[in-house]
Parts: C-alpha cells; sequence; structure tokens
C-alpha cells in the first residue's frame, strides 16, 4: 500500500528533513535538483528509493554521506541518540573504485588500517569477509585480475568489515549482467540479514527493490521529492531468484510501475 510522503517513525537510525539541493550552472544560474525532502527509516530496515533518471537520487547519497552540504535541510544518522561520525558510516558506489596497486586483501584492509587495528586482526577480518563475499583463493589477485562481480564483491567486503552503523548503497550492482547481479542480491542480502544494518539503497530496477526492501519510496522528477512510499509486505528470508513468481511481487511491482509511469507521464506533458 502506497502513502503520501513517509510515516513518522520513532527513532530513526536515517531521518531527512526538508531536503533541497541545487547545483550552480555554468551560465551563473541554478539548477533544483533535490526539493524538501522528507522521510525516516527504521533500525535494521533496508529501504530503497527508486525514480526517473535525474530527479537526485545520487546526490541524496552524497549528502546522506557528508560528501556534499544541502542547500537547506538536514540529514541524520543516528545510533543509540547519537550523530554517527562520518567513519561509521558505509557507502558503496556504482564504481568498485578499488586501487589498482593494491591486491584484494589489500584493499579490504585498508579502511581498517585508518582506524588504526592491529595489522594481524586486519589480515584476520580481511581473509575472514573476502570470504563471506566468495573471494576466497582470490586474497592476493590485483584489481585488473578480477572480473567485475568479483570486483563488486571485493568493493562491499572492504566497506563491510568495518562493521558500519548505516550502509549507502548507490546502484551498486547496474553494471553487471543478469545473471551475476542476482548473484550478488543474494550476497549483499545474506549478510545484510545476519547483521541488519540500517540501509539506503538506490536502484533503478523495480525487481531488485522489491526482492530486497521493507519499504520503496518512490521520487518524482527533478526536483526529486517523495511522491509515496510503498511497504514491501513480502515475508523474510526471500528467494532473490525466483521472487518473481510470487502474486504478491506482481501486486506489488504493478503499483510501483503505475506510480512511475504517472510521473513520466506528467514529465512528458511539461
Amino acid at each position: 500500500m502506497a502513502e503520501q510522503g513517509s510515516p513518522v517513525v520513532e527513532k530513526p537510525a536515517v531521518s531527512v528533513d526538508d531536503l533541497s539541493h541545487q547545483f550552480l550552472c555554468p551560465d551563473g544560474g541554478v539548477m533544483d535538483i533535490l526539493r524538501d525532502v522528507s522521510f525516516a527509516v527504521r533500525e535494521k530496515e533496508w529501504f530503497t528509493v527508486v525514480g526517473p533518471s535525474g530527479c537526485g537520487k545520487s546526490t541524496l547519497l552524497n549528502v546522506a554521506s557528508g560528501l556534499l552540504r544541502p542547500t537547506s535541510g538536514e540529514v541524520r544518522l543516528v545510533k543509540d541518540n547519537r550523530d554517527l561520525k562520518q567513519e561509521e558510516i558505509g557507502y558503496i558506489t556504482q564504481d568498485s573504485n578499488l586501487f589498482p596497486w593494491l591486491t584484494a586483501i589489500q584493499n579490504v584492509m585498508v579502511p581498517l588500517e585508518i582506524r588504526g587495528v592491529p595489522k594481524p586482526e586486519r589480515v584476520e577480518r580481511a581473509a575472514e569477509w573476502l570470504s563471506l563475499v566468495g573471494l576466497s583463493g582470490f586474497e592476493n589477485h590485483f584489481p585488473r585480475q578480477l572480473s567485475g562481480g568479483m570486483q563488486k564483491r571485493c568493493a562491499i567486503a572492504r566497506t563491510l568489515v568495518y562493521d558500519p552503523e548505516v550502509l549507502l548503497m548507490d546502484e551498486p550492482f547496474g553494471a553487471l549482467d543478469a545473471i551475476t547481479k542476482s548473484t550478488m542480491q543474494k550476497t549483499i542480502l545474506d549478510l545484510w540479514e545476519k547483521r541488519q544494518t540500517s540501509v539506503v539503497f538506490i536502484t533503478h530496477d523495480l525487481t531488485e527493490a522489491i526482492a530486497l526492501s521493507d519499504r520503496v519510496a518512490v521520487m518524482t522528477g527533478r526536483p526529486g521529492r517523495i511522491r509515496a512510499t510503498v511497504d514491501v509486505a513480502i515475508e523474510r528470508p526471500r528467494d532473490v531468484y525466483n521472487i518473481t513468481d510470487l502474486t504478491s511481487f506482481k501486486a506489488l511491482r504493478r503499483e510501483l510501475w503505475q506510480l512511475l509511469e504517472n510521473e513520466l507521464d506528467s514529465q512528458r506533458k511539461v
């Protein structure tokens, strides 16, 4: 069932309040990217945002991660009534962004080294996470020696190895082929179900949104606003390989597509 905006959430892990953001244009003007965006993410919730291209989804995560300062409004990431530090936030982007001069295990150890973790513990934790994402035996391979899916697995291990309190993901599987994408969805979902970190996830893929999420927010075209949020009432654990066979999945996909289609139609009329 779709709701306009987001319902009130007690003690949210992520709260976005009246967030607006503008970019300066080369001609000296400004472009509205986000306008009055508000929503809240519960602790341990997987919250996904979908919307038309260019509606500000990636900008939203860049603000949430601290990479951008909003024009107005605020984003708060909270744990136990305290604001999280930037090093407590995990951010997986569209690109793997591995350091090409480091091996897989060295890449995964980087955030631990930054946090001052002793080397023996760094090696142990990095090896454990590479095993969890299915990269045992590839610890000493460089990124150029890994496939795109394997690079993405390594990037996920590098982010989760320091146990972030909130995980931001910007279309992390968008560039992968269908088979690898499904495998990666299962990998990240299995890992999340063990830890249940609060997640804000961006995707263009409605099937992916339904398969992974507790709630899905649909954004308008630019300037992006939250048009509606939809509860995903499919029990967990979920079978991402066969979820499209469920009657409830088909109904949810129709609902989300109708919201997006109505938004796309309104854009065409402008």
